[in-house]
């Protein structure tokens, strides 16, 4: 779930009124799983959607959680994980049953040794760290969340990047993904969005079809093979772009066949506070790969959204 076109999962599951919920600590397995609230049923998020979580810590998690974890440092000295699984849940913005966001639970990780609790400590059942003074974080802005999400577990209940942006790109004259499949076929229009998915198929003659996503819902893309020759560094390593083309209409399905392609990917930068001067996954990295410069930086693999499903 989440990795293909993740808001429209979402809004799949919420138009059948299953409501999807959060990774968390004291709920989720490593699988997601469906989860009875009262008479209501959800779908809850398994640790498996956290980039880089190891199945391993899932299992030690659930194993020593018994009914209830109350907070992060128990957590930490039942379950003996490394730093790192703590600093993955934390980014994942995991911890909120124990009433803390990623930026208290990312503060409150910091200080957590690399290795083992020591066992003199857990031998008496107590923390290890000296308490300290509260520190008050400043909050973060939704959209900074909704990104983190992203980053973390490749998609986000809070929100989509593009409703975000919506503002900016109406007063450019650019429609949302759903008014731009309702409009009627030979309409000009401009439209922009995640790109999730490329297909090049060989019977195609050079022909690309692509999915984008926005807050609204998918459009379908044909990139003709001479449009192709030309805008072809857009069409591969754009993770948002922005799509001057006509509306197509057939058998009830609709497609927007491209004129222009613009890369707007640096716009998802401006939704984070951080803005990291890194390479952004292009659609042909199997060919061309892209050195990881992650390393010493941030301890996400710091890129904005997940890779599209690139087909050749």
């Amino acid at each position: 779930m989440g990795f293909y076109a993740p808001a429209q999962i979402i809004r799949d599951a919420r138009d059948h009124d299953v409501e999807v919920r959060p990774v968390d600590i004291n709920f989720s397995e490593w699988d997601n799983t469906l989860e009875a609230r009262g008479e209501a049923l959800g779908v809850r998020l398994g640790f498996r959607q956290v980039d880089g979580f190891s199945k391993v810590w899932a299992e030690e998690i659930c194993a020593k959680r018994q009914r209830h974890y109350t907070d992060i440092e128990e957590v930490r000295r039942l379950t003996q994980l490394e730093r790192r699984a703590f600093v993955l849940l934390a980014d994942a913005d995991a911890f909120r049953s124990l009433s803390i966001d990623r930026r208290e639970a990312l503060w409150a990780v910091r200080r957590f040794p690399d290795n083992t609790t020591l066992p003199l400590f857990q031998a008496a059942e107590t923390n290890e760290l000296a308490e300290e003074a509260e520190t008050r974080l400043p909050r973060m802005k939704l959209a900074e969340h909704v990104i983190a999400d992203y980053e973390s577990i490749r998609l986000s209940l809070k929100g989509h990047p593009m409703e975000f942006l919506r503002d900016g790109l109406a007063a450019e004259g650019v429609v949302s993904c759903k008014q731009a499949t309702g409009m009627p076929s030979n309409r000009r229009v401009k439209v922009a969005g995640v790109v999730t998915v490329r297909q090049r198929p060989g019977s195609a003659k050079g022909v690309v079809f692509m999915t984008i996503e926005d807050e609204t819902g998918i459009a379908n893309i044909i990139v003709w093979s001479k449009t192709m020759a030309i805008y072809r560094k857009e069409v591969m390593g754009s993770r948002l772009i922005l799509i001057e083309g006509t509306v197509q209409s057939s058998d009830n399905v609709t497609h927007i066949v491209a004129r222009k392609l613009i890369d707007r990917t640096g716009d998802l930068y401006r939704l984070s506070e951080q803005l990291p001067s890194i390479p952004v996954s292009r659609g042909d990295e199997v060919v061309y790969p892209i050195p990881d410069q992650s390393r010493g930086g941030h301890p996400r693999k710091v890129r904005i959204l997940p890779k599209s499903r690139d087909f050749h």
